[in-house]
């Protein structure tokens, strides 16, 4: 065999093939209207390099735009009358999540994206979650943003589905269960801290300023969380639901809350 049909013939090892990207988000009940999740949507296509698939889980899909595809939530069969306390979202955890592989980014629907979301998907770490911002010593994450394999996780709601009355009276939310179990398992990892601030805590100016100081985006802020007292359209009109815990509009809102 020549030299030239013998390198025509070498083998070589087959390419390998991109791990597919996830953004996933969920919209139950008529707290959020459509308008959250598109301007979710507008976010990350913003701010996120290359391909993705979009998903929100949700039980209507009227008025979501088309680039996201609108699948049912997997059913929890909890008991009816029960306060929310985010439960839902544990049926990412699926086994098998309408088929979907791959690596998937969760958001809530009402985070305001303002940096670059690739190193979400880069950031070493199996399972990855913001650290609870009100008692840091805790292992609790907020559940706003994580980050996961589709399907490698199936205990989370299995063992959920089967004792639902013991993690009920044992944690008070979903992102309480999901840290503890995956911290048990040697899997639960944070986000650096600067990534996901709260608006609640690290973008209100500190009394008496923030009766003339506006809210403000911090330094290597990505996503900023809303939770507990206002939602983006609140903070953009300087509204909270507390007396005497005022804000200045969050101009800022308005630059990248929008389609």
């Amino acid at each position: 065999m020549n030299a030239e049909l013998s390198a025509n013939t070498t083998s070589h090892p087959a390419s390998v093939t991109p791990q597919q990207r996830f953004v996933i988000c969920m919209k139950w009940g008529r707290k959020y209207g459509p308008e959250y999740v598109n301007r979710l949507y507008a976010m990350v296509r913003r701010h996120l390099k290359g391909d993705f698939r979009f998903v929100c889980l949700t039980d209507d899909g009227v008025g979501i735009r088309s680039e996201v595809e609108c699948l049912p939530i997997p059913p929890l069969n909890l008991p009816p009358g029960i306060p929310e306390r985010g439960w839902n979202k544990l049926a990412t955890f699926s086994a098998d999540l309408h088929g979907l592989k791959g690596t998937a980014l969760f958001l809530d629907v009402d985070v305001v994206i303002t940096g670059a979301l690739d190193d979400f998907f880069s950031e070493p770490g199996e399972f990855l979650i913001i650290h609870d911002y009100k008692r840091p010593w805790r292992i609790t994450g907020n559940s706003s943003v994580y980050r996961f394999e589709l399907g490698a996780h199936p205990e989370v709601l299995d063992y959920f589905r089967g004792h639902f009355e013991q993690i009920r009276s044992s944690f008070r939310n979903e992102q309480a269960y999901l840290s503890d179990m995956l911290h048990k398992q040697g899997k639960l990892k944070y986000w650096p801290a600067a990534w996901c601030p709260s608006f609640k805590y690290h973008c209100i100016p500190a009394w008496p300023t923030n009766y003339w100081k506006p809210p403000f985006v911090p330094d290597g802020a990505r996503v900023v969380i809303f939770h507990g007292e206002c939602n983006p359209p609140d903070a953009l009109a300087g509204r909270r639901n507390r007396r005497f815990r005022h804000i200045q509009p969050a101009t800022w809102v308005a630059e990248h809350w929008h389609e």
